[in-house]
């Protein structure tokens, strides 16, 4: 790179202007064409200035991060839980000022690979062979699924322990015959979508039976959606024998379930009471407010992206991160 000197010997003026014309030193008064000329060498000769260079090397620093999501963009709208987390990974990858590419894994094309990339972050439950046959970027994080710790970094909440938790507090508070509403859990392939197990489901089972108060037929599954929550109420309505509560898999269904027992001219919790799943937003807002598992997404986002930077700053260890949840009670399911 040229010097101070040969730059002003090549414009026919000091090198202390040059200096501090190069450096934009406003106190200088020098004539305009004298400026123009210093610039014009100093281009020719491919000299930067340290404000270049600290750009040129902050644009080299800069990372190239891809999220995958494993929800359509229809499925993310009906159920928010992956929204707040993707928006959680973006908030924290713009405060990084990290670039950022989103795939959604049904809309990748024939062989297309992700690749030329520092990181990916993976939402929800994707097939090791999936990812490997489209991707080859070697830091990965896996968000709400892990699907080798061994491996991967990843974080997760406990869906054993918050289903237990909302079971615990339907018995605490007096409630014996408690249902069931849920959806299915699916693992993601690159053109399919396989049944996985559903640890709310699972846990209920098992707890239930454990007190010996399990009803095969308390339990209704469908999709995660708030229609497939209102049809599958108006379905354990019709029953012979409503439960007198239920833990719902998701607030979209707990929302959509309110609606049917609302036609049914029951109440809540007075009728059948609701513990549900997440605490979105709206579930403070639903015609009864819901008592749910408030799940930290957009936290689970932001760390998510902060064991990435870590990754690529050297950590070789993988790392399973679990979140905490929590019960927050409100008109659904009162007590305490």
């Amino acid at each position: 790179m040229a010097t101070i000197k040969e730059i002003a010997d090549k414009s026919n003026v000091s090198a202390s202007t040059v200096s501090r014309v190069l450096n934009n030193d406003h106190t200088l008064t020098v004539q305009a064409k004298t400026r123009e000329r210093i610039l014009r060498v100093a281009k020719e000769l491919g000299y930067e200035t340290i404000l270049e260079r600290r750009l040129k090397q902050k644009q080299q620093d800069t990372k190239h991060v891809g999220i995958m999501l494993t929800q359509s963009l229809d499925e993310e709208i009906s159920d928010p839980y992956f929204l707040s987390i993707r928006q959680g990974i973006e908030m924290e990858l713009a405060h990084n000022g990290i670039k950022t590419a989103t795939f959604r894994l049904h809309e990748t094309e024939g062989n297309q690979m992700i690749e030329e990339l520092d990181g990916l972050i993976v939402v929800g439950r994707v097939k090791e062979s999936t990812l490997k046959a489209i991707s080859r970027v070697d830091n990965v994080v896996y968000i709400n699924h892990s699907p080798n710790e061994d491996l991967y970094d990843s974080v997760v909440i406990n869906f054993e322990r918050a289903t237990e938790k909302a079971l615990h507090h339907l018995l605490a508070t007096g409630y014996k015959r408690i249902g069931y509403i849920g959806g299915k859990e699916m693992e993601h392939l690159k053109n399919q979508k396989l049944l996985s197990e559903d640890k709310r489901l699972t846990t209920f089972e098992r707890y239930m039976k454990e007190k010996n108060l399990y009803n095969q037929e308390s339990i209704f599954i469908g999709e995660y959606t708030m229609a497939q929550g209102y049809q599958l109420m108006k379905k354990a309505i019709q029953t012979s024998k409503l439960p007198e509560a239920f833990f719902i898999g998701s607030d979209p269904m707990a929302i959509g379930a309110l609606r049917a027992i609302q036609e049914a001219n029951l109440h809540v919790p007075e009728d059948v009471a609701i513990i549900s799943f997440d605490d979105i937003e709206a579930a403070k807002f639903a015609s009864t407010p819901l008592t749910t598992i408030r799940v930290p997404t957009k936290e689970m986002g932001q760390i998510g992206v902060k064991l990435l930077l870590d990754r690529l700053n050297g950590r070789e260890l993988p790392l399973t991160v679990t979140l905490p949840t929590e019960l927050v009670i409100r008109e659904s399911c009162g007590g305490k």
